[in-house]
Formats: C-alpha cells, structure tokens, sequence
C-alpha cells in the first residue's frame, strides 16, 4: 500500500515557524490542506515534493512519482493546448486520452489558439490536464480551482476525484468545498498569535 509519511516536519523562514511539529499520512485517495492564505499550505507542498528543505522531522516524498499544479500556471504561452501537452509529456503523450480530458474540462474546442490568449481560467484547467495526464504516484494541487465557475469547478473536481482512484492526491485550497467522498482534512491554522506557531486538527 502506497503510504506518504509526514513526521514531526518543520520549517522555519528566519524567525518565523511556518509549519511546526507536522505528522500525518496520506494513502490513495484525497487528503485536503485547508488553511488561510499564507498559512504554510504551499510551503508544505513543496517539502512532499523536495523543493524545499525541512529544518527537522521527516517526509518520504521522494518515495514517489509527483506532478503539480502550484499557484502559477507555468504554461508555455506562445504554444497551444497540444503543444503545452506534447511538450511536458513527451512521448507519455496520448492524442486520445489528452482531447477526452480537455473536452471533460471545457478546453476541447480552442483549437489552435495560443494559451497567451487564454482566460485565466483556461489556463487552470490546462494546468491540471497537464498534471493529471502525465505519469505519476502522487498528485499535488495547490488552489486547482482558482479562476473556474461553478460548471468547470465541478467537471475538475470529477476529473481529481477519479485520478484519485489510483492515486495519493494532496488538495489545498483555502475554503471548504464539498467533495463526494470521503476524503482526510488536514486544517493548519494558528495556535498561537504571538509564536505564529502552525498546527493541525484532523477531521473526517
């Protein structure tokens, strides 16, 4: 069983303690990151993915095939859909799968358009087709929704939801939004004003 172990993890930025004495696992399936912005979600993330360092504690991350969605699109804005695509996943690149997905999360009628001439919430939805293509054991999502309405939120959380069959998938987001199966929350908020310390509550 596929098993993501966060123990004791903490970092610091100077003085500042933005996640302290974190422990939890995360198996196949959703695990939620809810927090306010600039509460250490993100920088959580990048520690599961290696691309930041923790002052103590322990995380198997490396253990694991990631792809992400941060909070910038990192797209390539001079090519299209396909060639953003066709660019990341090389020869990972199905025609098939990759048309089924785009058209599951509004993108299958933009043709050649250049994604500099993308909504912002295009570019999202790109973004995570980019990262739920490509080959992966875990996925890590930070914000997937921002910039999508109502409809377009829906068909994403349909296409992260059935990823997350197979999958370890850490979700952020700053808000409660309502998911159709059961999944484990992790809240970081502020324990103490004074130490900006972060801790977690657990929910079910």
């Amino acid at each position: 069983m596929m098993e993501l172990r966060v123990e004791h993890l903490c970092k610091r930025y100077g003085e500042n303690a933005v996640l302290d004495d974190i422990s939890f696992i995360a198996r196949v399936g959703v695990t939620r990151l809810l927090g306010p912005s600039g509460i250490g979600k993100t920088t959580l993330l990048r520690v599961l993915l290696g691309l930041e360092t923790p002052d103590s504690g322990t995380v198997n991350g490396d253990k694991f095939r990631w792809t992400a969605v941060f909070q910038e699109n990192r797209l390539l804005e001079g090519l299209d859909a396909e060639g953003n695509l066709r660019f990341v996943l090389g020869a990972n690149y199905n025609a098939a799968a990759a048309q089924a997905l785009l058209e599951e999360l509004g993108l299958g009628d933009v043709g050649k358009k250049k994604v500099r001439d993308y909504s912002g919430g295009m570019q999202r939805r790109l973004a995570l087709a980019r990262a739920l293509l490509a080959p992966s054991d875990a996925l890590a999502l930070d914000e997937p929704f921002t910039g999508l309405d109502a409809e377009n939120r829906e068909a994403a959380m349909r296409a992260i939801l059935r990823a997350a069959e197979t999958k370890i998938v850490i979700l952020s987001t700053h808000e409660e939004l309502p998911i159709p199966v059961p999944c484990q929350i992790i809240e970081l908020y502020n324990c103490k004003k004074e130490a900006q310390a972060k801790c977690l509550r657990f929910l079910l």
